[in-house]
């Protein structure tokens, strides 16, 4: 079973990863990505600021969060 901070880990990097794969990081004036696992519920907050970019913000936000959750149960697929 992946320990605590490696599903954080998973989740951030993820959402991350997708999110720059959508915009440019000069883009990019702010991004959050609060991840909290905790008794076996993962909870993620995504924030995205890239007024610059061709992109809602907010749609590419909640879809980094799911990304982030999809890496996640992947990583708990993989130890089973």
């Amino acid at each position: 079973m992946p320990s605590d901070e490696e599903v954080v880990q998973t989740a951030a990097e993820a959402a991350e990863g997708y999110i720059f794969s959508r915009v440019k990081q000069s883009d990019v004036r702010d991004l959050d990505v609060a991840v909290s696992f905790e008794d076996g519920v993962l909870t993620m907050d995504v924030y995205l600021n890239a007024p610059e970019a061709d992109v809602e913000a907010d749609e590419l936000a909640d879809e980094a969060a799911r990304v982030g959750q999809e890496a996640v149960d992947d990583l708990f697929a993989a130890e089973e």
